[in-house]
């Protein structure tokens, strides 16, 4: 499962796995129990999570680098219960996050986002950085190629 293709569904908790877009709305796997449903857009709005920006006291950043950071930091998740230890937690994680404008209960969907993806091993990163790792790859086989390449005319007999 991609980073990219999840999505966040108003009106409905968890995350969702964009399965199909059709006209009138998108068919979507949830993270959580796995079932698989047809959900309007007449009635929901749907957002990427790789394109939602959280609030920070400089140049708002993405949320891979909030929860990058949740994911290097050795403090443990706080309750999704737990107001004041989720800020305390933030606090200490991520000290740059604008307190004001974020709210708690978005700080709260970030926990229980963050322990949905990792229940599901979802690699935590954006498509441009996996675009970029392919094209390292690539580039790196190219190398190897043609080193290949040139060892094989060294050794053919003249």
């Amino acid at each position: 499962m991609e980073y990219s293709k999840l999505i966040s569904v108003t009106g409905m908790g968890g995350l969702f796995e964009l399965v199909a877009s059709k006209s009138d709305g998108a068919i979507v796997r949830s993270l959580e129990d796995k079932s698989t449903k047809f959900i309007s857009t007449r009635q929901h709005s749907f957002s990427h999570i790789e394109s939602i920006e959280v609030y920070t006291v400089r140049e708002n950043v993405n949320l891979v680098d909030v929860l990058k950071a949740m994911e290097a930091s050795s403090e443990p998740l706080p309750s999704e219960k737990d107001a004041a230890a989720i800020k305390k937690y933030f606090e200490k994680v991520y000290p740059d996050m604008d307190f004001e404008r974020v709210y708690t209960s978005d700080m709260k969907k970030m926990v229980k986002w963050f322990s949905t993806l990792k229940k599901n091993n979802v690699e935590i990163k954006l498509r441009e950085e996996e675009e970029e790792e392919a094209e390292r790859d690539e580039e790196i086989e190219s190398d190897e190629d043609k080193a290949m390449k040139e060892e094989a005319a060294d050794n053919e007999p003249a």
